[in-house]
This record gives structure tokens, C-alpha cells and sequence, in this order.
């Protein structure tokens, strides 16, 4: 009773907050990106709380700290430096002056004033669209095992309750309703991490005594001691992870358009160091107490002192992990009180992925083929459809999330690899160069698209098994039939593949380039 009634709280605050923010949306620039007069506390917030979910509480934070142990805190550390501070000293504040020179909402309208080219926007619409799906499923897959697991409440039924209540709060208030409750749940998120890390690391006999006993566990090759060392079993693989999950933020949508909405430079400085600290506490205490999370739960039946996870189809249920340790050690308040945690984490997230996904197919493909046959679409009519497509995305992504034995890790591989491969490069060195032409960013997509795609059907979707078995057996440091790192590569190269395709072709007019650049005088 105490954790449902901590559940029906927190849900009716949420809804409470929609309907009183829907007094504040009068035209497409409020519902999308709040008037851009976003402070810097809800800036932040907005952006730590889009970045972390049940994705890393419960999937990243199970597998990971699974398999790397204490090391796994080195993920957290990259999401803090790379993923939060990095990314708003490098493209907080030329992000938010370019996109308001060049009035774009989104980052598809972007890349088409950017580069003159509507091509580039209609593409950029529909990889946001396809490649946040998988994204958005893999966040009710990690709320919805943990409320399986704690509540009792079946899978998907889990599913649906979370897409009807993030609905009705974003339908409501738009991006004002997001940044709000984004702000309430990261204070919950803040409290709820800190509370699991303090408690676990109690039960573990404190921080020796958990590195003592990870020492004495076998990691996946039957090694010991490698659990509670500095850079774990596989640090070329743990390399893999920090960069796809601390790169990925400057090339993901949902997370760049957190620049746009911030009302002045001065917020920019201060959300730069209360995003960073919150990422530190947020990413770290995760993949902390994910690191300790074989002293809970072990794969050996005989062993009745833990919590037995179980393999599913020859897999390992990672993303049971969290929720099997956290039910064995925590208390019902407290568990309640985690719930609530996965819950905002997952909501903030998700909202956040709806309403980058509805805005850009409405104001990028929607509204320039309405208005191009001579139809009226004026900002009444645009606010209406964006909330349709969000009904439409959650909907989607519902049925997609019902397939419950793919891994969390994978699925969101699969979106960050394509997306932030395909915008990483082009945004950032848009930003800063004017040399960059739309050949080269038309290049990225592609490269990035195709060969998530190739790497899915190879590896991930048991087509070519002979393939998968062969490449595992390579004499590599690293896993090439990793999601993880083929993502990671997708990022990397694309940083190399965009300069080097801009030298060889041909750029837009010097005229149209040094206005757009005229922005930063």
C-alpha cells in the first residue's frame, strides 16, 4: 500500500502540472520550446533528466555493472565530463545563438538553414522519427521490469499506463509542462540515487567490504579479481560504452534542443555546472551501485543467498538485475520511493523523445507540404497536429516495447549509433566551420543509417549466425558484434568522415555561408 500510494501521488502531481502549464502554451514556439525563455535550473534539469531514465538505472547500470563491476563507475564519470560539461561548454551557447539567428525550432530546421538545403531537412525528420522509436521502447522496457518486479503490475499494462500519463502531462502543457516536471522529477531522481547508493553500500558491509567481495567473484571469463579493479575485465569494451553513451548526447535531437529553449547566455554558464554536478550524481551513483550488483544476485540455483537471474532463450536477463537486488535489499518505503525515481527518470525522457519527434515531423515535412499547396496551417493547426503525432509516436512505440526479450542495451544502441552518428559532425563543425557543405552531412547520413542497418541484420537479428560466431572468435581486444561499439564507431568516424568529404566537395555560396555566420558578431 505505501508504494502504491507514493505511485498515485507522484502520477496526479504530474498530471496537475500539465494542466496547469496548458494556460501557458499560446503558439507553436511555447508548446515546442517553451517561448525559449527557459532558466537555468529547468535547463539543466530538463537536459540531465532527458539524458539518464530507466535506460541507465535499470538496463545500462545492470549489464554493465554486471559485467565491468566497480569499473563501471568510469561510464558515469564519461557521461559527467564528456556527455554534460563538454557539451554545454562546446555547443550551449553557439547552439542557442545560431538557431535563433536562423529561427529554427528543430534540429532537421537547422541543418536546412544551415546548409540551404531541404533535403537535408526532410532526411534528418525521418531518421529522428525511425531511430527514436527503439529509443523510446527500450525506456518502457527498463520502468516496466521494475514495476513487474516490485508492483506486481504485468508488463504490459506497465507499458501503457506510463505512455497515457506521459501523454496527457505533454499533450497539456507542451515543453513548459516537460520542463517543469522535469525539474520535480530530477530533484526525486537526485534524492531516490542517493538513498540506493548509501543503502546498497550498507547491506555490502560498506565501500572495502564491497570491493572485498567483487574480488572473490568470477567475472564472465571465470577470473577473479577483476570485478573491484580500476579499469575491470574489458576496458577497450568499457571504452566502447563511455563513448557511445557520453558522445552520443551531442548529436541526439531531444537533447541539442535543450540549447535552443534557454532564455540567455548567463543561464547557459550556470546550467553548465548544475548539469554537470547532476550527471556526476545521477550516471555515477547508477553505475556505482550497478557495480555491485553480483554481491545480490547470482546465475548459480545452488547459491540461496541471492537472487537467482535467470537466462531467457540462452540470455542472461540483465535488465532483471536492478530490480531483483534492489527488491532483496531495500524496505517498502524506499522501494516506493525508487519507483517514483525510475518512473520520473523515465517519463522526463520519454516526454522528451515524443515531443522532438512530433515537432519535427509537423514543423519539417507537415507544415512546408501544406504550405507549398497553398493551404492555410497556421499555429492553432500546428500545435493540434504535433499533438496528435505525439499520441501516434507513443502509440508505436507501445507495440514495439510488447517485445520484451530484446535487451535494453540494444535497443537504445541501436537509436544513439544512427542518430548521433548521423548529427554528431555535421551540427557540431556547423557550428564552428564554415567550410562544412551539405555533401559531406548528406555523407554522414547515409554512412551512419546504412551501417546501423548492415550491423543489425549481420549481428543482431541472427541472420548470418556463421558471421556472428567467426567475428566473436576475431583476436580482438574488442567485441565487433557489439551494438555498443558499433554505435560508438558510427560517432567517431563520422567526426572524421564529415571534414574530409567537405574538402572534396563543393560548398554554398561564401555570400550565403557569412551570413548565416554573421550570427556570432
Amino acid at each position: 500500500m505505501v508504494k502504491w500510494l507514493i505511485l498515485v501521488l507522484y502520477l496526479l502531481l504530474m498530471v496537475g502540472i500539465g494542466v496547469y502549464c496548458n494556460r501557458k502554451t499560446k503558439n507553436v514556439s511555447d508548446f515546442v520550446l517553451g517561448g525559449r525563455s527557459i532558466g537555468p535550473w529547468f535547463s539543466a534539469f530538463a537536459f540531465g533528466t532527458s539524458y539518464f531514465s530507466a535506460v541507465v538505472f535499470i538496463g545500462y547500470a545492470g549489464q554493465f555493472g554486471w559485467t565491468y563491476g566497480i569499473s563501471a563507475f568510469w561510464i558515469g564519470l564519461g557521461n559527467a565530463i564528456i556527455g554534460s560539461l563538454l557539451a554545454w561548454l562546446v555547443l550551449g551557447k553557439r547552439t542557442r545563438t545560431m538557431t535563433k539567428y536562423l529561427d529554427a525550432t528543430t534540429m532537421p530546421e537547422y541543418f536546412e538553414k544551415r546548409y540551404n538545403s531541404k533535403g537535408l531537412k526532410i532526411s534528418a525528420s525521418l531518421i529522428i522519427f525511425l531511430f527514436l522509436i527503439p529509443y523510446t521502447a527500450s525506456v518502457y522496457n527498463g520502468l516496466s521490469r521494475l514495476f513487474e518486479s516490485s508492483l506486481g503490475i504485468p508488463y504490459i499494462y506497465c507499458i501503457i499506463i506510463m505512455a497515457v500519463f506521459t501523454a496527457i502531462y505533454v499533450i497539456a502543457g507542451g515543453f513548459h509542462a516537460t520542463a517543469l516536471n522535469d525539474f520535480v522529477q530530477g530533484m526525486i531522481m537526485l534524492v531516490g540515487i542517493i538513498t540506493v547508493v548509501f543503502t546498497v553500500l550498507h547491506k555490502a558491509g560498506g565501500f572495502s567490504g564491497a570491493l572485498e567481495g567483487l574480488s572473490v567473484i568470477a567475472d564472465d571469463a571465470g577470473n577473479t579479481g577483476t570485478l573491484n579493479s580500476l579499469f575491470g575485465p574489458k576496458p577497450a569494451d568499457l571504452l566502447g560504452v563511455v563513448i557511445l553513451t557520453s558522445l552520443g548526447t551531442w548529436g541526439l535531437p531531444q537533447m541539442i534542443q535543450k540549447f535552443y529553449s534557454i532564455s540567455d547566455d548567463a543561464a547557459i554558464k550556470r546550467g553548465t555546472i548544475i548539469s554537470t554536478l547532476f550527471a556526476l550524481v545521477v550516471a555515477g551513483g547508477s553505475y556505482f551501485h550497478g557495480g555491485l550488483g553480483r554481491l545480490f544476485a547470482t546465475t548459480d540455483p545452488a547459491d540461496t543467498s541471492k537472487t537467482l537471474i535467470n537466462f531467457v532463450g540462452g540470455k542472461l536477463e540483465y535488465d532483471a538485475i536492478v530490480p531483483a537486488m534492489l527488491e532483496s535489499v531495500l524496505p517498502d518505503l524506499l522501494l516506493g520511493l525508487i519507483v517514483v525515481l525510475v518512473l520520473s527518470a523515465s517519463m522526463s525522457t520519454l516526454s522528451s523523445l515524443v515531443m522532438t519527434s512530433s515537432s519535427t515531423l509537423t514543423l519539417d515535412i507537415i507544415k512546408p507540404s501544406m504550405i507549398s499547396k497553398g493551404k492555410e496551417f497556421d499555429e492553432k493547426k500546428q500545435v493540434f497536429i504535433i499533438r496528435i503525432f505525439i499520441a501516434v509516436f507513443l502509440i508505436i512505440s507501445v507495440l514495439m516495447a510488447a517485445k520484451k526479450n530484446a535487451y535494453i542495451t540494444t535497443l537504445m544502441s541501436i537509436s544513439w549509433g544512427a542518430l548521433s552518428g548521423s548529427f554528431l559532425a555535421p551540427f557540431m563543425y556547423g557550428l564552428f566551420s564554415k567550410k562544412i557543405t551539405k555533401t559531406a552531412v548528406g555523407t554522414c547520413f547515409v554512412f551512419a543509417v546504412g551501417f546501423t542497418l548492415i550491423h543489425t541484420c549481420l549481428f543482431l537479428l541472427g541472420w548470418f549466425p556463421e558471421l556472428t560466431d567467426a567475428a566473436r572468435a576475431l583476436p580482438l581486444p574488442f567485441n565487433v558484434t557489439s551494438p555498443l561499439n558499433a554505435g560508438a564507431f558510427c560517432m567517431v568516424f563520422s567526426l572524421i568522415l564529415c571534414p574530409l568529404v567537405s574538402m572534396f566537395t563543393k560548398p554554398e555560396s561564401k555570400e550565403y555561408v557569412d551570413d548565416v555566420f554573421n550570427c556570432y558578431k
